[in-house]
C-alpha cells in the first residue's frame, strides 16, 4: 500500500457494525474479537494476492496473482466482497466503493466465518497468533535475501512454494510418531531387550521341552531379531507422508533454507483447513448471513439489493461445484430433517413415499444440530454423513463425464452412490495425489525414493517430472518416484540432468538384496 490512510470505520460502519455483532450473539455464535478496515478496492487486491496478510514475505508470484485480480476488477469479471483472516482478534476487509447493503451482508458473513474458525475442531491447532506470526516470517525471508542475495533466496523459494502440498494434513489430529526416534542416543533400559524373545506358555518343568520347544523358540527369536533390524536400518523408519518434514531434517541444505522451507510448511499446514473445511465454511457463513438478512439487518427499501446480491453468490456455474451453494443447502437440509425428524431408524425403514414426504415429529432440534455439525465436520465427513439420496433430487445433482466420441461432458449418472462418489473423491486430499517418502538411502547411493499411493487416478507425467527436478534441487541427489503409468508399475527419476522412465518389473534395490557389509 504506497498511501497509509486510517483504516478506522467512520461512524456509520460502527454502528451497523455493533447491531449486527449484536444479532450475531444473540443467535449463538461465538468469536473472537472482530476487527474490520475499509480499504480501497485496489489495497483489497493487494491484501488477497498476499491471502490476506499484508505483511507476507515478498515473492514474485503474489505480484502475479494481483495483476490477476486487479484485471478481473478493471474488467467487471470479477469483486472480493469479503475477505477474514483465522486470527485472535479475526481481522475483515471491507471495500470502502461498497453500498451499505453489501456491507451488511459482508460483516454479517463474516462473523459466520469467525464463529466457524473458533469453533471448529479442524481449525483448534492454527496459530491464532498468526498476522503477527507472518510479519516474523517475511522480516526473517527479507533478511535472508539482503545477506544471500535477493536472486538465490527466490531461487531457492520458487523451488519449496512448489511443493509446499507435499504434507500430511492429517498429522495434526493423528500421531504419527513416537516420543523418541532412532536418532535419540538415550541409553535404553535393560528390559528393552525383551521385545525379540520367543514367547513362552507356562508349563510345568517336566512338561517344558514339549510346549516350549527350544529349536522353535530359537527361530522365532531369529526372525524378530532380523525384523528389528531390517526396520533399524529402513531409513525413514516408516513411509513418511510428510516430505517437507523429512526434507528439513535430513535433506543437506544451509541453514537459512532450512528455516525458508520450514516457513513455508508452517503456512501450508496454517492454510489447510481452510481447503478442507471449504464447503461447510462457507455455507456456514452463507446460513448466517442470510438468516441474519432476512430476520433482522435488512430495510425493506434494501431487499431486492440484497436478493440481487446473494442469487449471484449461490449461481452455479458450469463446470464447477459452488461450494457456498452446496454448503448452505446442505446445512439447511439438516435443520429441516432434524426439525421434523427425518432420520433415525423408524424414517428409514418407512417405505410409504408420501408418509415419508409428510413425516414431523415437530422434534425441533434442528439449529441445535447444525452448531454440532460446525464443531466436528469437515468436507469430507459433512457430505459423507449428511448426503441423501432426496437431497440429490431434489437440487437436480448429478456426475458427469468427458465422452471422447462427443468431444464434450454429458451426464454420467444421476444414481445417488456415484454423484456422492464424485464429490467425496474430488474433496479427498483436494484432489492431489498421496506421495509418501519410502527410502531416503534407495540403492545405497544416497538417493530418495518417493511412492504414489494410487487410487485410480494416474500422475500427470508433465507435473510429476517438475515436480521430481525440485524435490532433487532441495535433495541434492538422485530422486525416484514409484508409481502406475497405464497399469504397469513405473520408475520416474530425475538425477539432476536429465529425467528417465523404467516400466515393468521389480524395483532393484541392493540394499534389499546383497548380504550386509561390516565394518
Amino acid at each position: 500500500m504506497l498511501t497509509p490512510y486510517n483504516t478506522n470505520l467512520p461512524p456509520d460502519l460502527r454502528r451497523m457494525k455493533e447491531e449486527i455483532e449484536g444479532y450475531a450473539r444473540d443467535y449463538g455464535l461465538d468469536f473472537y474479537e472482530t476487527i474490520f478496515e475499509v480499504i480501497d478496492a485496489d489495497d483489497l487486491n493487494e491484501v488477497a494476492a498476499y491471502g490476506g496478510f499484508p505483511t507476507r514475505y515478498p515473492h514474485w508470484s503474489f505480484g502475479m496473482q494481483y495483476e490477476e485480480l486487479r484485471k478481473g476488477y478493471d474488467y467487471g469479471l470479477s469483486k472480493i466482497y469479503e475477505m477474514v483472516i483465522n486470527n485472535d482478534p479475526c481481522y475483515a476487509y471491507l471495500m470502502r466503493s461498497n453500498h451499505a447493503v453489501d456491507q451488511k451482508l459482508v460483516m454479517s458473513h463474516v462473523y459466520g466465518h469467525c464463529d466457524f474458525f473458533k469453533n471448529n475442531a479442524y481449525f483448534a491447532h492454527t496459530n491464532r497468533k498468526m498476522m503477527d506470526e507472518m510479519a516474523n516470517h517475511g522480516a526473517r525471508i527479507r533478511r535472508y535475501a539482503e545477506k544471500y542475495g535477493e536472486d538465490e533466496v527466490e531461487t531457492f523459494m520458487d523451488r519449496c512454494m512448489s511443493i509446499d502440498d507435499l504434507i500430511d494434513i492429517h498429522s495434526t489430529a493423528i500421531r504419527r510418531r513416537g516420543d523418541s526416534t532412532r536418532y535419540d542416543f538415550t541409553p535404553e533400559p535393560e528390559s528393552e531387550g525383551d521385545d525379540v524373545k520367543a514367547t513362552r506358555f507356562k508349563s510345568k518343568d517336566y512338561m517344558d521341552d514339549y510346549i516350549n520347544p527350544r529349536d522353535i523358540l530359537k527361530k522365532e527369536e531369529e526372525e524378530r531379531r532380523k525384523v528389528k533390524e531390517e526396520m533399524a536400518r529402513s531409513f525413514p523408519e516408516h513411509p513418511e507422508k510428510d516430505v517437507l518434514l523429512f526434507l528439513i531434517e535430513n535433506a543437506p541444505m544451509k541453514g537459512w533454507q532450512r528455516d525458508v522451507l520450514s516457513i513455508i510448511r508452517d503456512e501450508a499446514y496454517y492454510f489447510t483447513p481452510q481447503g478442507q473445511t471449504k464447503v461447510i465454511n462457507e455455507g456456514w457463513a452463507s446460513y448466517w448471513h442470510s438468516t441474519m438478512m432476512t430476520q433482522k439487518v435488512l430495510l425493506p427499501s434494501e431487499v431486492i439489493d440484497y436478493a440481487d446480491h446473494h442469487s449471484g453468490t449461490m449461481a452455479m456455474q458450469r463446470g464447477r461445484l459452488n461450494p457456498y451453494k452446496l454448503g448452505i443447502e446442505l446445512l439447511r437440509d439438516i435443520e429441516h430433517r432434524w426439525n421434523t425428524g427425518k432420520f433415525g431408524k423408524d424414517y428409514d425403514d418407512c417405505d410409504d413415499l408420501d408418509k415419508r414426504r409428510k413425516w414431523d415429529t415437530q422434534l425441533g432440534l434442528g439449529r441445535k444440530k447444525i452448531f454440532e455439525v460446525r464443531r466436528v465436520h469437515n468436507d469430507i465427513t459433512f457430505i459423507d454423513t449428511f448426503l441423501t439420496p432426496e437431497f440429490c433430487v431434489q437440487h437436480n445433482l448429478f456426475s458427469y463425464a468427458y465422452q471422447e466420441q462427443q468431444g464434450q461432458y454429458t451426464i454420467e449418472s444421476r444414481e445417488f452412490e456415484k454423484i456422492k462418489q464424485r464429490l467425496l473423491f474430488s474433496l479427498t486430499n483436494f484432489g492431489k495425489p498421496w506421495i509418501y517418502v519410502v527410502d531416503g538411502n534407495f540403492r545405497n547411493r544416497g538417493e530418495l525414493l518417493l511412492k504414489h499411493t494410487f487410487n485410480g487416478v494416474e500422475l500427470r507425467l508433465d507435473h510429476a517430472a517438475d515436480t521430481l527436478a525440485n524435490i532433487q534441487f532441495v535433495w541434492g541427489r538422485p530422486v525416484n518416484l514409484q508409481t502406475l503409468v497405464d497399469g504397469k508399475p513405473t520408475m520416474l527419476s530425475f538425477d539432476g540432468t536429465e529425467h528417465s522412465i523404467k516400466t515393468g518389473g521389480e524395483i532393484d534395490d541392493p540394499r534389499r538384496t546383497a548380504p550386509a557389509k561390516t565394518r
